[in-house]
């Protein structure tokens, strides 16, 4: 199976640097933001006259942050159909279900490939095609370490030789 972290979303090389410690971190750090996030969305859908604020601060700090980014866009910058979103409980919400939910699935199905794109990485790099090149290479390299030791040892021979006599 071919991994392809080409969307950006992660790093390839941390997925391949990252120990099963690390995964299950990540997989617990995802968890709880999400379960911010879907608190969020509860008090969006609550009838609270505070609604939009209350969610907002239901929100992890970098979503929030995300939020803020998201509403400081530039209107020129957004896709021809795309809809700006507003700074009210309507837009947050539809900033929820659109961009965080969606990431979340997304992430969610990183994480649960870490192993795939590790075992794909070190298989790549252990080609045994790539292995047998490098394995001539090793022994011709061997070859010419054992003539040059030979000769040196003969120039040793020779010296001690001249030497003596």
């Amino acid at each position: 199976m071919h991994i392809d972290a080409a969307d950006g979303s992660e790093d390839v090389a941390e997925a391949i640097r990252a120990t099963a410690a690390d995964t299950e971190d990540a997989v617990r750090d995802t968890q709880k933001d999400e379960a911010m996030t879907r608190q969020a969305l509860d008090l969006l859908n609550s009838r609270r006259n505070d609604r939009y604020e209350a969610a907002v601060r239901a929100l992890r700090e970098d979503t929030q942050q995300w939020w803020a980014d998201t509403l400081a866009r530039d209107p020129a910058e957004l896709e021809e159909d795309e809809e700006p979103f507003t700074a009210d409980a309507e837009g947050l919400r539809r900033f929820l279900e659109v961009e965080v939910l969606p990431w979340f699935e997304a992430r969610k199905k990183e994480l649960a490939n870490r192993s795939l794109i590790r075992e794909q990485a070190f298989g790549e790099s252990l080609d045994p095609d790539k292995l047998e090149r490098l394995g001539r290479y090793e022994v011709h390299l061997d070859r010419k370490l054992e003539r040059t030791l030979a000769m040196l040892l003969r120039l040793k021979d020779l010296r001690h030789g001249a030497i003596a006599g």
